[in-house]
């Protein structure tokens, strides 16, 4: 994003994240804690847009070295701070997906979970500096929501360009070996945000 979208964009986050409340929670989310098995020991991880740190934080107890970057500078602050309370260190950075400095073939393991804020131009560039800034063998593990989510109402963004399937992800990953693609539903409790039955997809993916 750029110019006043980045500004409005930042705004927003900044004022859902403004109260004490953690809103996903303090809990990594249970794709990724499932997956992370899969996951290179002590690895360099990647958190792209991660809120108020929950995955990041876990990770971080998991013995990764992590970076984070989100957009809204509230959020940041709240992950530096339960970072702090878990007493594990992660590297953060304000910054939008599109001005994020995306090191090439950098990472381990990039983890991009929900980040279905980005309408479909600028889930091609994300998709496309995930997979950059993956190292050869690198893990990209992804969760987001299908279009039967639109029915559940219990999260996400309501906005059916934004929802993935199994066709979109394949396609947009075709380059990566797909080592788990998931279409499920089940019961979610992160936060007031995500919470209830949903319809949700799961990747891994490793970089050739």
């Amino acid at each position: 994003m750029t110019g006043n979208s980045f500004s409005d964009a930042a705004a927003t986050w900044n004022k859902r994240f403004e109260g004490d409340e953690f809103l996903f929670g303090r809990e990594p989310n249970a794709y990724l804690r499932e997956e992370a098995a899969l996951l290179a020991p002590a690895g360099r991880v990647l958190c792209v847009a991660d809120g108020e740190g929950r995955n990041s934080v876990w990770l971080a107890g998991q013995g990764h070295r992590v970076d984070a970057f989100d957009i809204a500078e509230r959020g940041v602050a709240k992950a530096r701070a339960l970072a702090t309370a878990a007493g594990v260190t992660v590297n953060y950075s304000v910054s939008d997906c599109d001005t994020w400095a995306w090191p090439e073939g950098a990472y381990d393991t990039v983890a991009a979970i929900f980040v279905q804020f980005a309408d479909p131009a600028m889930r091609e560039r994300l998709f496309a500096n995930m997979v950059r800034a993956l190292r050869p063998g690198g893990l990209l593990v992804l969760q987001g929501y299908t279009p039967r989510q639109l029915d559940y109402k219990t999260g996400g963004p309501g906005i059916v360009s934004h929802l993935y399937t199994e066709a979109l992800l394949r396609s947009a990953f075709a380059a990566l070996e797909i080592v788990d693609l998931r279409d499920y539903e089940a019961e979610l409790s992160e936060g007031h945000q995500h919470h209830g039955r949903s319809a949700l997809i799961g990747l891994v993916a490793r970089k050739r």
